[in-house]
């Protein structure tokens, strides 16, 4: 069971939704502890840094589906060749 577990962050690191998924998800806490407000500074520093950095990889994330989906639409318009 251990390789399992094991393998579990390889396959998640691996997969674009689940990359995306995950620092969403931690993006949200990282926000809501923020909110709260009763951080000390240097944790509320240290937050806001690894905010910023999931902002990049889930923006990143969307730029990438987006492409995709553009490139999908565009192979659909084009006409069959025979």
């Amino acid at each position: 069971m251990t390789r399992k577990t094991a393998a579990a962050p390889d396959t998640a690191a691996d997969d674009p939704v689940a990359r995306f998924e995950g620092s969403l998800s931690e993006l949200e806490a990282i926000v809501s502890k923020m909110e709260r407000g009763d951080l000390p500074l240097e944790e509320s520093l240290q937050l806001f840094e690894r905010g910023m950095g999931l902002t990049r990889v889930c923006r990143t994330s969307l730029e990438t589906a987006e492409l995709r989906v553009r490139n999908l639409l565009d192979a659909s318009d084009a006409p069959a060749e025979r």
